[in-house]
């Protein structure tokens, strides 16, 4: 197989539309946190810190999404420059590292997914707490 100066320049839309989608991400919980900060300040509840504590995790998840893409594309960058150069064997190497940080960072944006739905239940487990104790949803057992 060779390696044409086309194909690492072929990831750069993806890991381009990645990162923006990662960089929403980041800034819809920014913007969540916030909100969960106002409400702890009005009166602490058990649901609000761990809330808190899944946000955190998950921005710490999202920081590493976006180390991993940018990563991802310097080496396409540098994969460029060795083919433009005539190194074979380097463009394959600084390859095959970028498609393995696209890849690391794909798996840990599965991972922040994961815990997205985590914080979605322990939202839900409030008004699930208030269903249990409907009478109807009791006969329905």
């Amino acid at each position: 197989m060779e390696l044409s100066i086309s194909t690492p320049a072929l990831l750069f839309p993806a890991i381009s539309l990645l990162m923006l989608a990662y960089t929403n991400r980041f800034l819809a919980l920014a913007s969540l946190i916030r909100g969960l900060k106002d409400k702890y300040s009005a009166g602490p509840e058990q649901n609000l810190v761990d809330q808190i504590k899944n946000l955190r995790t998950r921005i710490k998840l999202i920081k590493s999404m976006q180390a991993f893409g940018v990563i991802s594309f310097i080496f396409c960058v540098i994969c460029m420059y060795c083919i433009f150069r005539g190194w074979a064997v380097a463009s394959y190497w600084i390859f095959a590292l970028s498609i393995l940080a696209f890849t690391i960072s794909l798996v840990l944006s599965f991972i922040e997914i994961a815990l997205s739905t985590k914080a979605l239940d322990l939202v839900l487990s409030d008004i699930e707490n208030l269903e249990e104790e409907n009478i109807f949803r009791k006969l329905l057992k």
